[in-house]
């Protein structure tokens, strides 16, 4: 089938030559003015928009504005005989693929169209392949059919399509980029960029040029104008994960470009606007940091729109099973492996384990199990050596114990902060007291295990 291209153009003789020099790659409709345009795009399942900047008297900014807010919109190309690098950022801003300036030159607008159609292409058969591979019970690659993932899914869905401002909270490893990239895939950003930005990674001094760019010569070792996330995101979706690690001037800076819609790169002082949908992610308790003064009121306000808090894996045991199954299967393929089938003692103890890691952790168990099996299933004795250990079926553990310890070969109750502590140790003692092997073990970063660390109690300290 052939590509859908909607020519939109005042001049007759521009759409007679563009019609018939693409009339044979593409079904193509012509359009004289914004509103047959309109009539078009309502009516038929256009793949690329081909459109005038001034169309008699509205402008093709508008058009592409209103192609773009479609359910399944297209990818438009702006061309005018106006053209200045001021025009085409505006265009680009308003969700331009592409801009071509007048006269047009025919091989280059055939050899851009042919791009634009194989994108499309792409986007359509990801589309479908997304639809065919989604699970029973989950959506995109999120699995769970406890009600708090249902739950979790349908206001994803609610929310996908607006362009809101979105919070998601949950302990590490619970699925927090997950949950930011389906509210992208499924909203009508999802033909542009997905960026995603670890805000713990990065320090107070890079955070800023990181975020909104700088210019060349901005400070010592800025060698040449770099573009910042916020610009790179343009027209899409930028994901700030761990947002509870920066500090408060970079606070400052970012409510500023989340209340004006405009960024200053580092070094200058021209406004540049930005059309992004900013989506947060923290396993850090916000409400109480802006008790303690350690960040802003306003800040949260602004990124608190709509609040996802995702539940950790021990809330939701009837989760573990069918995500077990899951990753066997995708690990096996991953791994080059023959399909396995867990044995049910394997499941049994995975279910009963309360991972304090969350879904990533219990990837890493089921990854063990496949790349050790040696057989057509997976058994208790692939499985990592610490779900085998009393310390390891946390359950029984709380059942017999009450305390509040900090012991290493039993996980102390259901207390959060100390079963943080006591994973943290736990995961000390496996790497022989390596923090960066300890922290990928944990599904955090080293700064945030420092930091963890560091604000602890000397009773607590002393078993480091």
């Amino acid at each position: 089938m052939k590509p859908v291209l909607l020519i939109v153009d005042d001049e007759k003789s521009t759409r007679s030559v563009l019609c018939a020099a693409l009339e044979d790659d593409y079904e193509v409709f012509p359009a004289a003015n914004a509103k047959a345009a309109r009539a078009v795009l309502e009516s038929e399942p256009v793949d690329i928009l081909l459109t005038d900047l001034r169309l008699g008297g509205e402008s093709g900014m508008d058009l592409i504005d209103h192609a773009t807010a479609l359910p399944q919109p297209p990818l438009c190309i702006m061309m005018t005989a106006y053209g200045s690098a001021d025009v085409a950022a505006e265009a680009k801003r308003h969700g331009a693929y592409y801009f071509l300036t007048k006269p047009l030159n025919l091989d280059e607008v055939e050899l851009l169209l042919g791009r634009a159609a194989q994108t499309r292409r792409l986007e359509s058969e990801n589309r479908e392949l997304a639809t065919r591979l989604e699970p029973a019970g989950g959506l995109g690659r999120m699995l769970g059919d406890s009600p708090q993932m249902q739950d979790i899914f349908n206001r994803i869905r609610r929310v996908a399509p607006t362009q809101a401002t979105v919070l998601i909270e949950g302990e590490s490893g619970t699925g927090k980029e997950l949950v930011a990239r389906a509210l992208h895939s499924l909203s009508p950003r999802s033909s542009r960029k997905f960026v995603a930005v670890n805000c713990a990674a990065l320090s107070p001094q890079l955070m800023e040029s990181e975020l909104f760019g700088h210019e060349k010569g901005a400070f010592t070792g800025a060698m040449q104008r770099r573009i910042g996330r916020f610009e790179e995101a343009d027209g899409g979706t930028l994901f700030l994960d761990e947002i509870g690690e920066i500090d408060i001037p970079t606070q400052v800076k970012l409510l500023r470009v989340l209340a004006e819609r405009c960024i200053e790169r580092v070094g200058s002082n021209t406004s540049i606007p930005v059309n992004v949908r900013v989506i947060a992610a923290t396993n850090r308790d916000l409400a109480a940091m802006v008790r303690e003064g350690t960040f802003r009121l306003d800040l949260y306000q602004r990124l608190n729109v709509i609040s996802l808090h995702l539940p950790p894996l021990r809330e939701r045991q009837g989760d573990i099973v069918l995500m077990a199954h899951a990753f066997a299967r995708e690990l096996c393929l991953l791994n080059s492996k023959e399909p396995k089938a867990l044995s049910r003692p394997a499941l049994e103890l995975l279910r009963r384990y309360d991972w304090p890691g969350n879904v990533r952790q219990l990837r890493t168990a089921v990854e063990h199990g496949v790349v050790m099996s040696s057989g057509t299933e997976i058994t208790v004795e692939d499985l990592p050596g610490y779900l085998q250990t009393p310390a390891g079926n946390t359950q029984e553990s709380h059942a017999k114990r009450g305390s509040t310890d900090f012991e290493l070969e039993t996980a102390p109750s259901l207390n959060l902060q100390c079963l943080e502590r006591w994973a943290i140790l736990q995961a000390l003692q496996r790497t022989q007291g390596n923090r960066s092997a300890a922290a990928e073990l944990l599904g955090i970063n080293r700064r945030t295990l420092q930091r963890k660390l560091a604000d602890a109690p000397e009773s607590f300290k002393q078993y480091l």
